[in-house]
């Protein structure tokens, strides 16, 4: 029987999560929720997915503002039940961009790094702006981890490449 649970764990391996930035979450009154995020320090794409965040949160808000001029232009009729027309398409709109714009920020955040922050809450018109002011301080720990990176990359690899005059 021991040879059995022996061979089981054989088949396993055991995983590093070495440079790996794990921050904690509080609530509004700095009860620890239980819940945080992480940030691979060695990821490359980091940077890449800030920025693309910041990209997606910026069409999100054209969009929603060009929904509004259409929703503005047309002519208001009675709705399904108490609200307009006009009032339900503005709450679809703003229900759809708020959807993007956690998607937008769960690019970076990690799958469902919005909805931590958020603890419970839903989303909000000014969600995003106060989730990067939330995150800016751990920004300048991703930059200089970006720049340790490049220069193991160098350091590892810089003498071999130089031998081969790849970076000649």
């Amino acid at each position: 029987m021991a040879d059995v649970n022996q061979n089981k764990e054989e088949n396993f391996i055991q995983l590093k999560k070495d440079n790996i930035l794990k921050i904690g979450i509080k609530d509004s009154e700095g009860n620890d929720t239980g819940e945080h995020l992480e940030f691979d320090l060695e990821d490359i794409e980091l940077p890449l997915r800030l920025n693309q965040c910041d990209a997606r949160h910026r069409k999100n808000v054209i969009d929603l503002q060009n929904r509004y001029k259409i929703i503005e232009k047309q002519e208001d009729k009675k709705g399904k039940f108490i609200l307009s027309w006009k009032e339900e398409e503005t709450i679809k709109a703003i229900k759809e961009f708020y959807e993007k714009e956690m998607e937008a920020l769960d690019l970076f955040l990690g799958k469902g790094g919005t909805k931590k922050l958020l603890n419970g809450r839903n989303a909000y018109i000014t969600m995003y702006d106060d989730i990067v002011e939330i995150i800016e301080p751990i920004l300048p720990k991703l930059k200089v981890r970006g720049e340790d990176i490049k220069n193991k990359i160098v350091s590892k690899y810089g003498k071999a490449q130089e031998e081969n005059n790849v970076l000649k």
